[in-house]
């Protein structure tokens, strides 16, 4: 299983987001798959995973999105099938918050506020905490919950929050889901034990 690729998941994928991942993917270290951006994905599974295993290096981030289709999508199967998928590790899955008639939502292990707190609440699309524990509302996170994945962070939306994760910033609000992913998954400890 040496050719496992390991992999963080974003349920959002716009220009912002696209824009955001690819610039804290650099900040440390990884690969975006930017091909995986859209709203709606347009890429299927099987061409994510392609995608994926074309990357030259680890950690790499790839995006998924529903553009707001009830139940599951084509961004939530393309999500499925990548997650699953045996030559893939995901280390975790940053759960974007979006404002949603159709009210699906996902349980997170955490999220972030905009001011960069951690919170056992849920978090809306400005990053302000909801009121529900471990619950957040989103349009691409209908199956999160039947995967087995080390941790789920839900933040605000991404490269926004009222510019509190802004890229002129650094995105700090992304930047600190992918930090607690990689450090909650592991991933650097085995990378040094590898050398």
């Amino acid at each position: 299983m040496e050719d496992r690729r390991s992999v963080i998941i974003i349920t959002d994928g716009d220009d912002y987001a696209r824009r955001t991942i690819e610039f804290v993917a650099k900040e440390v270290g990884g690969r975006c798959i930017s091909l995986s951006h859209g709203n709606p994905t347009v890429l299927d599974g099987p061409q994510i995973v392609k995608q994926i295993k074309k990357a030259s290096h680890d950690p790499v981030f790839v995006m998924f999105d529903d553009s707001g289709y009830v139940g599951e999508g084509i961004g939530e199967k393309a999500l499925k099938y990548v997650a699953l998928h045996k030559d893939i590790e995901v280390l975790g899955i940053i759960a974007v918050a979006a404002k949603t008639r159709q009210a699906e939502w996902t349980r997170v292990n955490v999220s972030i506020d905009r001011d960069g707190e951690l919170t056992p609440y849920g978090v809306d699309k400005f990053g302000v905490p909801e009121l529900e524990i471990g619950r957040l509302n989103g349009d691409t996170v209908y199956c999160l919950d039947g995967l087995n994945v080390p941790i789920i962070v839900g933040i605000g939306d991404i490269g926004k929050m009222s510019k509190k994760d802004d890229l002129k910033k650094g995105s700090p609000i992304t930047r600190k889901a992918v930090d607690l992913i990689l450090e909650r998954s592991g991933y650097h400890v085995r990378c040094e034990n590898e050398e």
